[in-house]
């Protein structure tokens, strides 16, 4: 595929995706996932759920992270700019547009049931993202303790209205993975030394 075909195609493409993703980045993350691993088979499933993790954990919103990556590992820094802003521009053009007519816009009562009829979208979103990301974690003993230890304190906190940040999370559960790691390689070390 040509240079400037490739990145009109990426620019397109995240300017689709922007145009119609309601929710933030983890509703975007179902559509990135069709868009760019099922359909143009350009990042693997993989790479897509390395992705993700590194694009929640490092600063700014989950949606540019994510496109940034994409861009530049299909196209390169014109890539990585084409595909951010092609992600950005729709959601700057609606809320400027709304911005203009903030007070008058809420009042319309159809706006009131559209914005309830975008919220049971986003949840169903936000939903299919988790399922599918689920669906291609690999499942063995460590991830599946860190994911139930995650969910039970993160319920907990809810329930008892703690104040914990989902950064803590994130970082005593690479905190955790990343030691389970290092053990088992170490194991694997120690048995080979033994033979």
């Amino acid at each position: 595929m040509k240079k400037s075909k490739l990145l009109c195609t990426l620019f397109f493409s995240m300017m689709k995706i922007g145009c119609f993703t309601f929710g933030g980045g983890i509703a975007m993350l179902a559509l990135l996932e069709n868009e760019f691993v099922s359909k143009r088979n350009w990042i693997g499933r993989e790479e897509f759920l390395d992705m993700v993790a590194i694009s929640e954990s490092t600063p700014g919103p989950i949606a540019i992270n994510s496109a940034t990556y994409i861009g530049y590992k299909t196209a390169g820094f014109w890539g990585s700019l084409l595909a951010t802003l092609g992600v950005c521009i729709p959601s700057f053009v609606i809320l400027y547009i709304i911005s203009l007519f903030f007070y008058e816009f809420l009042s319309f009562e159809y706006v009131q049931y559209a914005f309830m009829g975008i919220r049971v979208a986003v949840v169903f979103l936000i939903l299919s993202a988790g399922v599918k990301l689920f669906q291609s974690v690999r499942k063995d003993f460590v991830s599946m303790a860190i994911m139930v230890l995650t969910g039970i304190s993160m319920l907990l906190t809810a329930l008892f209205a703690i104040s914990f940040s989902a950064v803590f999370y994130i970082l005593i559960s690479a905190a955790i993975g990343w030691f389970c790691h290092l053990v088992i390689n170490l194991k694997r070390k120690g048995g080979e030394v033994e033979k």
